[in-house]
């Protein structure tokens, strides 16, 4: 039996820089918070918390402190939570990923010029919540071909369509047209990052061959839903784990192929861990 393993598998450039530039705080001494979790995966939560660094779950949690380095994560955050942390005076690191200050630059920019921000995500998504606290226009949160539907601009409107950068690329292209067709002003950015469509093809085209698939992630993290989605599309026998302990697996002799892959912030050693214990066991 042959086991693979994607090659994108496991932490992405941000998540892996803004974990890294925690553990650098900690380094230093500092006590050191996270304004929500660095990253959606419960194991990588938990070691930093054994390291002393506190998750600060909401704006009241953030208005309270006195003291500490604040580390801003790779999703981003609204342009006042900057002005907030500056105003009571507490140090911060921006571990803000690249690829999503750069939708925050779009969106500031756009709707400046009065277009009204479409935002193609997951409502209630952290990365998602964070752009829409850069827009001067009202921003919209499409996720469903319905919503996309029943949109209507007003009259004279201009749209500037933006994605969150973890969402399935197909259904963007969708969504994006279903606008289109509507003959709206629209100017379209899409910010899904390239390490996210890598991630999903990737996935996509193993799971087609393979006869077991195992997608490795936090219970919260979307994008690595979106990874199951799509395995579980290709291959009926796809499995949705956090950790090696969660898995429970059955394979006949005639299992030929089991893929493996992982979302964007689960640890590589929990990749290793799964993979080793499906070569050694079946």
């Amino acid at each position: 039996m042959e086991v693979v393993v994607t090659k994108s598998a496991g932490f992405c450039f941000g998540v892996k820089r803004a974990v890294e530039q925690v553990y650098e705080q900690v380094r230093e001494g500092k006590k050191v918070y996270t304004y929500g979790s660095i990253a959606h995966n419960e194991t990588v939560v938990r070691e930093l918390e054994e390291q002393g660094v506190t998750v600060l779950e909401s704006r009241e949690e953030l208005e309270r402190l006195t003291e500490g380095t604040v580390i801003i994560r790779a999703h981003g955050v609204p342009e006042e939570i900057y002005g907030l942390l500056e105003a009571k005076g507490i140090e911060y690191v921006d571990a803000t990923c690249p690829f999503v200050q750069r939708i925050h630059e779009t969106v500031q920019e756009q709707s400046a010029q009065g277009r009204r921000i479409v935002i193609i995500g997951n409502s209630g998504h952290p990365e998602v919540e964070g752009t829409k606290g850069w827009t001067k226009t009202p921003a919209i949160v499409i996720e469903t071909p319905e919503q996309a539907q029943n949109f209507e601009a007003k009259k004279g409107e201009k749209l500037c369509i933006v994605a969150q950068t973890t969402f399935n690329y197909k259904k963007f292209q969708d969504l994006v047209e279903i606008f289109r067709k509507k003959g709206y002003d629209i100017i379209v950015a899409n910010t899904i990052c390239n390490a996210t469509q890598e991630r999903q093809s990737e996935a996509t085209r193993l799971a087609a061959r393979a006869d077991v698939m195992i997608v490795i992630g936090g219970t919260h993290s979307s994008n690595t839903r979106k990874l199951y989605e799509l395995c579980r599309s290709e291959c009926e026998n796809t499995y949705y784990i956090q950790t090696l302990e969660d898995l429970q697996l059955e394979l006949p002799n005639s299992v030929e192929l089991v893929g493996i892959t992982a979302g964007a912030s689960t640890p590589n050693k929990i990749i290793e861990e799964v993979q080793n214990y499906v070569r050694i066991n079946f």
